[in-house]
């Protein structure tokens, strides 16, 4: 269960929202829970979980270990500050800073080779929705992602499925619907590496999840979690999101 805070929360305000998250989940067993703040807040917050079982993400990573790249940030540097997790592929990296199937393949890699789990993101726009596109272009950026990696290490991966079109809309996908996706994704990883690997696996989904309707989505046999957005923002409804979650899988 990841929060991806996005470009929200200043440092103290990080501080204080993994303060009182830590105080409400540190208990949940059962649950992987990963709290992701911007790139300016990941030292204080991982101080402010230092301890505990949730733990540290980050949302974008560089390939490259160091480098002339002005504004990026390496594998390394997250490692230093405590990460254990990074977001690979969302969709607002790729229609707003030009992510590509190509360099999320160069992330995921740097980051597996530099000890970090991945959580890569994957989904379709409303029109290719429309069009009949979701299958292809799911599969197509599971394999882009997945091309090169041993069983081990897909083992070791989250794949959310994000449908663009409900980031940040207020519209969800159904439980239907996003169970039937998640499948996809494992048949791919399964049919790239092997089945075995692609079980362990684990896919989440994302987009609208509220403590309202996470219950519809971790109903479905072959979703394992959730990537939250907007609600992840506020202790209480990230709190009933991940305690929702854990009742459902109990």
């Amino acid at each position: 269960m990841a929060g991806n805070w996005k470009m929200h929360k200043t440092v103290g305000e990080a501080v204080a929202l993994a303060a009182a998250l830590r105080e409400r989940l540190d208990g949940a067993e059962g649950a992987d829970v990963v709290l992701c703040p911007p790139f300016t807040a990941l030292a204080a917050a991982g101080q402010a979980l230092a301890g505990s079982r949730l733990a540290l993400g980050a949302q974008d990573v560089h390939w490259e270990p160091q480098g002339a790249f002005t504004g990026a940030i390496s594998a390394p540097m997250l490692l230093d500050l405590g990460c254990r997790y990074v977001i690979i592929g969302h969709s607002e990296r790729r229609q707003y800073f030009g992510e590509t199937d190509t360099t999320v393949a160069r992330k995921v890699q740097a980051a597996l080779g530099a000890g970090l789990a991945p959580i890569v993101c994957v989904g379709e726009s409303w029109e290719q929705r429309q069009a009949g596109q979701t299958e292809s272009l799911v599969r197509g950026q599971v394999a882009a992602a997945l091309d090169g990696l041993d069983a081990d290490q897909v083992a070791g991966l989250a794949i959310a499925y994000e449908p663009i079109w409900a980031i940040g809309t207020g519209r969800s996908a159904t439980g239907k619907d996003a169970g039937e996706v998640a499948a996809l994704i494992r048949e791919t990883a399964g049919l790239m590496t092997a089945p075995t690997a692609a079980a362990r696996l684990r896919v989440l989904y994302g987009g609208s999840v509220t403590p309202d309707n996470i219950a519809e989505f971790m109903e479905e046999p072959e979703i394992d979690g959730a990537l939250v957005g907007g609600a992840s923002l506020k202790a209480d409804s990230f709190a009933a999101i991940v305690q929702a979650a854990l009742a459902v899988k109990a």
